[in-house]
């Protein structure tokens, strides 16, 4: 027999490698898995707000008046069933006082462009539907995840019930387009669902051990300023969509001036006074602007106190946010003087998705910073 250290274990060396159970296993899978439904989540809300952002500058979104969450997943069939379509059309206050004379071959563009989206919100329910059942009956749901995917979907159906609540305010009385608060509310959801999604993603990355073990290295008063980032850039986004329900932007086409002055002619004409914050033109862009401006020095603000941190990832984070801004705000500008070209609009309303995702990527390092070398 060969010779032992004095202290070495009698059954030392015949002892195998420990191994990974199959907790550990089913775990990592599960995480694996949930993030891959994630991702594609993320992409279909993406394309999601891309095309509902073409329907409303194609005016699009009123060609279909009645909702149906079912039945009318399927288009009109027979010629028979597209003239019935287009009777309704014909009966909202849009096609008398905007398009009264239209074809049934131009009804049908606008038709798909409506049908579309409404198509791709039942694609995602479902899609949301099928992973959240496949993780819960193949037990591979990561442990204390199950209310946070219910959300998504709670917050997907009641975002199905707003869309309708936001088109019905334009088939009645003298309304051509909808009603501009309800379009921001609309829009502001989706990215609210969007930013969650994101920070899901991110926190699915990684194992729950070193989300548990970064937790303890996180910076408190940068993950309020992360905070205060989404928050803002919210905030923009939604006005964002009180310009486009009103086509503020065709109101003025100058800039850095508005009509050739600081402020736009006739902002404060509207009775009562606080209508014009949503229903004046000028005066909802020119709110939009301003918050823009004050946007990107609370980004730069937010760069600045992230310089301090420890951590080259996080620092990396906020100040990706700097060039972001910047193109927003270029991009925002360009579709103004352009007069809101549609590729230039849609530009910006992806600018939009690309800012939010990188406050919610900042929050999120700051709150599990990653792990570095020390000489790093």
């Amino acid at each position: 027999m060969a010779k032992r250290a004095i202290f070495e274990e009698v059954d030392q060396a015949e002892r195998p490698a420990a191994k990974g159970g199959v907790i550990d296993a089913a775990r990592r899978g599960s995480r694996w898995a949930a993030r891959a439904w994630l991702i594609v989540l993320f992409a279909l809300v993406v394309v999601m707000i891309a095309v509902g952002g073409l329907t409303r500058l194609t005016d699009s979104g009123l060609s279909i008046t009645e909702w149906r969450p079912v039945s009318g997943a399927l288009p009109p069939m027979s010629d028979e069933a597209w003239e019935a379509e287009f009777e309704l059309y014909r009966a909202i206050p849009e096609y008398e006082l905007q398009n009264k004379g239209m074809s049934l071959s131009e009804f049908k563009v606008i038709y798909w462009w409506e049908w579309g989206h409404r198509q791709l919100g039942r694609v995602i329910g479902l899609v949301w539907a099928l992973g959240f059942a496949w993780l819960l009956l193949s037990k591979k749901m990561p442990v204390g995840w199950t209310g946070r995917f219910a959300l998504l979907g709670a917050l997907g159906g009641l975002q199905g019930a707003i869309g309708w609540w936001m088109v019905s305010s334009g088939l009645t009385g003298t309304m051509l387009d909808v009603a501009s608060y309800r379009l921001a509310t609309h829009l502001g959801l989706a990215f609210v669902i969007l930013s969650l999604i994101a920070w899901y993603v991110l926190s699915m990355s990684r194992p729950e051990a070193a989300l548990l073990q970064a937790r303890r290295d996180r910076d408190a008063a940068l993950m309020r300023w992360g905070s205060v980032l989404i928050g803002f850039s919210l905030f923009q986004i939604v006005w964002g969509a009180l310009v486009a329900g009103i086509d503020a932007g065709l109101w003025v086409r100058d800039w850095p001036t508005m009509h050739g002055g600081v402020f736009p002619v006739g902002m404060w004409e509207m009775e009562p006074l606080l209508r014009n914050v949503i229903d004046n033109p000028g005066t909802v862009q020119w709110f939009h602007r301003i918050w823009g401006y004050l946007l990107a020095v609370v980004i730069v603000a937010a760069w600045w106190r992230a310089r301090r941190s420890a951590y080259r990832a996080t620092r990396a984070a906020f100040l990706w946010l700097i060039p972001a801004v910047f193109v927003q705000m270029v991009l925002g500008i360009v579709t103004v003087l352009e007069g809101v070209p549609i590729q230039w609009a849609i530009l910006h309303q992806f600018g939009a998705v690309v800012l939010i995702c990188l406050a919610v990527r900042a929050r999120h390092r700051a709150k599990y910073p990653l792990s570095q070398s020390v000489r790093a």
